[in-house]
């Protein structure tokens, strides 16, 4: 079966997707879009041949549109995520599943209503091939426990819109999840450091930011959230066992040496860096809505990851950088 896809949110991630599944993707064809912006709309959605609605609502209703890829703003998330579910459609939603944990908690609340799991949270990472090979290492067992894992998490550049909340909401929720899904268990404390500033950034911004992660077992994570670094867009992360170190290598595309030294070319972009992780996200997430199945993160995952998010942001309000706990509820059996 052909997966009839609608898009709600015409920017720039949502016309990324959009490409992906016509041009990359197998399965899924694109029929509708809609965003508050008709323009935006009409042209994302005109190279496809796909219908053009300026309100959520009339997506998610139409017969035709058998799931629904939500890329708009994270605070705008959880009303169209509840209106997919309860239309019974699947939906993957791009990171953050909703701005606060009380918007994640009536999502999982219709989700248990409904009494399917049909949402997908768009953690891309735990699709990514260097992420996996890493996971595998840890789960093989041969090395020993986990025992820290330092990430950077490092950008060229920010636009001026840009805050230090989004540092947390925006950037570091990627650790977050990803950290999460690589060790197992949930993280229980945070704080949030604020080194040095880059005489780089915007005059309201804090930048650098460091985030420190405690999980139930006691792994410590650290997070350099560093978004004007200028020369690239360079995700690292090195997970510390008992008998070995993990390292990322993902940024080395191909070495030149020449007079200039050996040096290799460093991606400057989050779709130049996961493309691959993107497609076989949406790969997979096409394939299962067409068995009627769930596949990827769940909104316990969302949920998770926002009250870590909370929690992060409370230490970086305050200017002593306590160590917060992280509040969760107990665990749906549903998401068991």
């Amino acid at each position: 079966m052909t997966v009839r896809i609608g898009l709600i949110g015409a920017g720039g991630m949502g016309r990324a997707h959009l490409a992906r599944i016509t041009n990359e993707l197998s399965g899924g064809e694109v029929v509708a879009v809609a965003d508050i912006n008709h323009d935006a709309a009409v042209s994302a959605a005109e190279p496809y041949g796909a219908k053009v609605y300026d309100t959520s609502d009339e997506l998610v209703g139409d017969p035709e549109v058998d799931a629904v890829v939500i890329a708009t703003f994270g605070k705008v998330h959880a009303p169209d995520v509840i209106k997919c579910i309860e239309a019974g459609k699947y939906v993957l939603c791009e990171k953050p599943l909703a701005t606060t944990a009380e918007d994640c908690i009536k999502i999982m609340e219709a989700e248990q209503k409904a009494g399917k799991k049909l949402v997908t949270v768009g953690f891309m990472r735990r699709f990514d091939a260097a992420y996996n090979e890493m996971k595998a290492v840890l789960e093989a067992g041969e090395n020993g426990q986990a025992l820290l894992v330092h990430n950077r998490h490092r950008n060229p550049s920010v636009p001026e819109s840009y805050t230090s909340r989004m540092a947390i909401d925006d950037t570091a929720i990627h650790e977050i999840d990803t950290m999460r899904w690589l060790l197992g268990e949930e993280i229980v404390k945070v704080r949030v450091e604020r080194p040095k500033s880059t005489t780089h950034r915007f005059e309201h911004l804090i930048d650098p930011v460091v985030v420190v992660m405690y999980t139930e077992s006691g792994v410590r994570i650290d997070d350099e959230v560093n978004v004007n670094l200028q020369w690239a867009y360079s995700i690292e992360c090195e997970l510390v066992l008992e008998t070995a170190a993990v390292r990322l290598g993902d940024q080395e595309k191909i070495h030149i040496r020449d007079a200039h030294g050996n040096r290799n070319a460093m991606c400057q972009s989050h779709i130049d860096r996961f493309q691959g992780a993107f497609n076989r996200e949406f790969q997979e997430w096409i394939n299962a809505v067409a068995r009627d199945e769930h596949t990827g993160s769940t909104s316990w995952d969302g949920y998770a990851a926002t009250s870590v998010v909370d929690a992060a942001v409370a230490s970086l309000e305050d200017e002593t950088s306590p160590l917060v706990d992280v509040t969760l509820i107990d665990k749906p059996d549903f998401y068991a």
